[in-house]
This record gives structure tokens, C-alpha cells and sequence, in this order.
């Protein structure tokens, strides 16, 4: 009797361990202003294992290209999303960012002949560019979620990209598949000018 007390026990915990396991609890933030903020989200985390880098083996040369954002949304998944994109953003900026500097520079003189007043006017516009760049393949190392006081949902995202081999769309990439189904279009097309130029022929020999 004992022995199916204990199995019984053990089945019960096991659920319990369970279903406390499926449940993700979302942490509430107090005042106006957010006053906790994750630790991995202020760079505080380890390269080594946010890309899961092993210690041995080939997968100790793995390097990865890092992104964090966060945003907020009456919607759970919007605010993901939006933070998702966030990251994302800070990524292709790695990659391809540009800046690019305008300066401007208005001076004048205004006033009688005898006193004249110089007055000048500069303007610096900085513009970060970020254009066309893919970042695919890339993969979610941290994500958390907290309940603002207004009752908004605040994502937290952490995205990282492995560079070369190690990313997993490094043998297939939509420029491939679309290459590849443009060559076999003008494949087609060579193949069709051919008989044409056959039949062309055949009708000037004959």
C-alpha cells in the first residue's frame, strides 16, 4: 500500500513541476517610471553564451551579431513584435549602417552702412541610414515580459544572428531561390530563341 502511496506522490508532484514549468509569470512595474530593467537588456550578458558557443569542437568558432529592443503595447503580441523589429533594426545597423553628415551655413549683414550686424546661422543634420539589408536566420537568446502600471505589456527582446555557416539559412537564402528560378527562366527563354532560329533556318533552306 505504502509503495502506491509513493508512486501516487510522485505522480502528483511530477504534474505539479508541470504545470508550473507551462506558466510564465509576468512581473509588474511600479511608479512612472521603470526602475527594473533585465540585466542581459544593458549588455550585461555573456557573448559566449548568448551564442551558445561551445567550448570544444567546431562550434567554438560560431560568432554572432547581437540586437536588443523593447517596446510597449496594450497587445502582447504587438508589443513583441515591436520590440522584435527594434532588435532587428540595431542588427542591420551593425551590418550596414551608414551616417551621413549635412551642415549648413547661412551668414548675412543687416543694418545701415555705418553699423552693420553680421548674424550667421548653422545647421548639422546627422542621418543614420540603414537600407536593404538582410538579416535572416537570426534567433531569439532572451526574452522577457513585465506588466506596466497602466496595465501595458512591455516586451523585452534579445536577438542574435550567427554569422557564416552557423546561421541555419546559410545554404538557403531567398536571393538563391529566386536566382535559381530566374535561371531557369531565361533557361526556358535561350531554349525557345533556339527553336525559332532552327525553324527560321529551315524555312530559308527550303
Amino acid at each position: 500500500m505504502n509503495k502506491y502511496i509513493k508512486i501516487l506522490s510522485v505522480a502528483v508532484l511530477g504534474l505539479l513541476m508541470t504545470n508550473c514549468a507551462g506558466n510564465y509569470k509576468i512581473k509588474n512595474e511600479t511608479g512612472k517610471v521603470v526602475n527594473s530593467v533585465p540585466k542581459w537588456y544593458m549588455n550585461d550578458f555573456s557573448e559566449t553564451k548568448a551564442c551558445d558557443i561551445a567550448r570544444f569542437g567546431k562550434e567554438k568558432e560560431k560568432q554572432c551579431i547581437f540586437g536588443l529592443g523593447t517596446s510597449v503595447s496594450p497587445d502582447l503580441n504587438l508589443a513583441i513584435e515591436k520590440a522584435k523589429m527594434i532588435a532587428k533594426a540595431e542588427i542591420a545597423d551593425i551590418i550596414k549602417g551608414e551616417m551621413n553628415k549635412e551642415s549648413k551655413q547661412f551668414i548675412t549683414e543687416i543694418g545701415k552702412t555705418n553699423s552693420k550686424t553680421v548674424v550667421s546661422e548653422v545647421e548639422s543634420v546627422l542621418v543614420n541610414i540603414i537600407k536593404d539589408t538582410p538579416v535572416r536566420g537570426y534567433e531569439i537568446f532572451a526574452q522577457e515580459v513585465t506588466l506596466t502600471k497602466n496595465g501595458y505589456y512591455r516586451a523585452w527582446i534579445g536577438l542574435r544572428l550567427p554569422l557564416g555557416e552557423y546561421n541555419k539559412m546559410f545554404n538557403y537564402t531567398i536571393e538563391q531561390a529566386t536566382d535559381a528560378y530566374n535561371l531557369k527562366y531565361h533557361a526556358d527563354k535561350s531554349f525557345e530563341n533556339l527553336m525559332k532560329k532552327d525553324d527560321n533556318d529551315k524555312e530559308v533552306s527550303n
